[in-house]
């Protein structure tokens, strides 16, 4: 009878809380469909790992399969460099090859990260949590789950959830930054784009040159761009159409839906429930505004040397949520001036925040290493 009860008598306030915060999560994934795919599972996960002596983690000697999923796919960074297969599969860089310039701006709103590293570090965190928790700026999930791991795994629970939630909310938090740093006169700006397609050549010799040119400038995120550049090669090389769907459809579905379910058995609420949990929800929400409003900011300056001028707006997709970004942008653009479409140079900018992301990873991972 004793064991049959345990798990009611080892029931605490904790315990509810965490699954209250793992129904917000599945409710705001259902009802108002943020990231469905993503925080569904870290919801339920959530739930399954606090419930006590939940068999789905298991003991040390007896692990249960999310704690072994997690030491296959978390701790060895399977998840997410399959992740970033699926998303080159995904990304079309024609946009990047046919407006250059817009690798700026995914550069600019990089910025974020670096800036959210030195408030942690100033808020008292060390070197590796700091770079950790800033790379929740990146606006990417699997770079902040693989810098995260590497880094400091045990705020992994929180950057990754904060990564997401933010990634859910671009549409809430960008719009109010964008018209804050510009005016409604610049908010107008029209851009021309052409459309004709890159040639075959050059979209295929694209993927190769940048993963050596990243992987000689920032070694360290080689797993990252290397993986993406290898996705975009399959997707663009004309003879790998049934990988190239598969890696964007079934290993994309299945690799997220296995990693939301392993990070949200990873909240339990000895881990979760901390106040360096809503420092670090706070420094997300920072890195998410730094990196928007550093990437509005560059076109402003651009603006000031170029001849034809561009809508600065489009640096607030210099981040990685992709499309999201590159939509809100659209949107505000469309209610200023219904007939003024910058879509595709918005897209363009996302597409470069991918990469730039990958990169930062890289370049943030090997930061922290030369100060531990």
């Amino acid at each position: 009878m004793e064991e049959l009860l345990k798990g009611v008598t080892g029931l605490t306030w904790q315990a509810g809380v965490m699954f209250l915060i793992g129904g917000i999560l599945i409710y705001l994934a259902i009802k108002k469909k943020y990231e469905p795919m993503l925080l569904l599972p870290i919801g339920f996960g959530a739930i399954l790992a606090n419930i006590p002596f939940s068999a789905v983690l298991g003991t040390a000697e007896e692990p249960g399969f999310l704690k072994i999923m997690y030491n296959v796919g978390i701790t060895t960074e399977l998840f997410p460099i399959l992740i970033f297969i699926a998303i080159g599969a995904m990304v079309d860089f024609t946009p990047v090859l046919k407006n250059p310039f817009m690798i700026f701006f995914g550069a600019a709103a990089q910025m974020g990260i670096f800036l959210t590293v030195l408030l942690a570090i100033a808020m008292g965190f060390n070197i590796s949590e700091a770079c950790g928790i800033g790379i929740i700026g990146s606006a990417d999930g699997p770079t902040s789950i693989y810098v995260a791991n590497r880094l400091a795994p045990a705020l992994l629970p929180a950057i990754t959830v904060a990564a997401y939630s933010y990634m859910a909310l671009v549409p809430i938090i960008q719009p109010p930054v964008i018209r804050l740093l510009t005016t409604k006169k610049e908010r107008q700006i029209r851009m021309e784009y052409t459309e004709d397609p890159a040639p075959k050549w050059l979209l295929i010799l694209f993927p190769i040159i940048v993963t050596l040119v990243s992987g000689i400038i920032a070694p360290m995120s080689v797993s990252l761009v290397g993986l993406l550049m290898f996705g975009n090669l399959i997707r663009v090389c004309g003879v790998l159409e049934k990988l190239s769907q598969a890696a964007q459809n079934e290993l994309s579905n299945l690799v997220t839906l296995l990693l939301g379910i392993t990070i949200g058995s990873t909240m339990t609420a000895e881990a979760f429930l901390r106040p360096q949990t809503l420092m670090i929800l706070l420094m997300g929400l920072l890195a998410f505004v730094f990196g928007t409003a550093s990437g509005v900011i560059f076109g402003k300056i651009a603006n000031l040397f170029l001849k034809k001028k561009i809508n600065p707006m489009i640096g607030a997709a210099g981040v990685s949520a992709f499309p999201m970004s590159a939509r809100v942008v659209q949107k505000i653009a469309h209610e200023e001036d219904p007939n003024n479409f910058i879509l595709m140079q918005a897209v363009s900018a996302n597409v470069s925040g991918q990469l730039g992301s990958a990169i930062a990873g890289g370049v943030i991972i090997a930061i922290a290493q030369m100060f531990v």
